[in-house]
């Protein structure tokens, strides 16, 4: 079984200790450092290689925006970001997504709620908590511009499947429910998800969702 490394990055001591004691619960899951800031999360995540930070959106020194930007910008960087927050509608959030991070995680969470986003992060081939995170999408992609032109001449680049492919991953289904909406082999719909995320030069399916509303692939509705 293959063990995935986490570092906990928040400015408060009892967060940092209670999700640590929660994740070294699990069997596959091992907490190999805690960060108090963002500039301490960037020195850790390059001694350490975690495979996952649990990143506090606000922090001293450096915040849990710029932090991620740093971690993710990189090429070829592999570490994934898991946003922690108090509010799911909170505009920084979604400004960490923008950012490069992987979903977000309210802190309130139970403890099987934690050890499952840090799997589904650390796996990369599902959204994070769906329907919070297509919430929270919509909700702040409603505040933005009209669709840029560059971004929307990078989805001229993809073929119609792939088009629809991509607004069902924002719309937070996993590969296997792709596979059944579309008729599909679910390794099928893995190949056109790998091909889209190539072609748009984006990391993860988190990505792929922010990207597909602000080009108007999907529009926002109601929550």
């Amino acid at each position: 079984m293959t063990t995935i490394r986490v570092l906990i990055a928040d400015d408060q001591m009892m967060v940092r200790q209670g999700f640590t004691v929660l994740l070294n619960a699990e069997p596959d899951i091992e907490v190999i450092g805690q960060a108090v800031d963002g500039l301490d999360a960037l020195t850790q995540v390059d001694q350490l290689a975690p495979d996952v930070v649990l990143m506090d959106v606000r922090m001293p020194r450096l915040g849990g925006i710029e932090a991620t930007r740093r971690l993710t910008a990189p090429a070829g960087a592999t570490v994934k970001v898991l946003v922690l927050t108090t509010f799911d509608l909170d505009e920084y959030v979604y400004e960490a997504l923008r950012a490069g991070a992987s979903g977000f995680l309210l802190k309130d969470a139970s403890a099987d709620e934690l050890a499952r986003a840090v799997r589904v992060v650390a796996a990369g081939d599902a959204l994070l908590a769906p329907n919070l995170t297509k919430r929270l999408i919509a909700e702040f992609s409603r505040v933005t511009s009209s669709p840029q032109a560059p971004l929307k001449e990078r989805v001229g680049d993809l073929t119609e499947r792939e088009t629809e492919v991509l607004s069902l991953i924002a719309q937070g289904l996993t590969n296997g429910e792709i596979a059944e909406r579309l008729v599909l082999a679910e390794q099928t719909v893995k190949s056109h998800v790998g091909r889209i995320l190539s072609k748009l030069g984006l990391r993860d399916r988190t990505q792929a969702a922010v990207f597909a509303y602000e080009t108007g692939v999907v529009r926002p509705t109601g929550y």
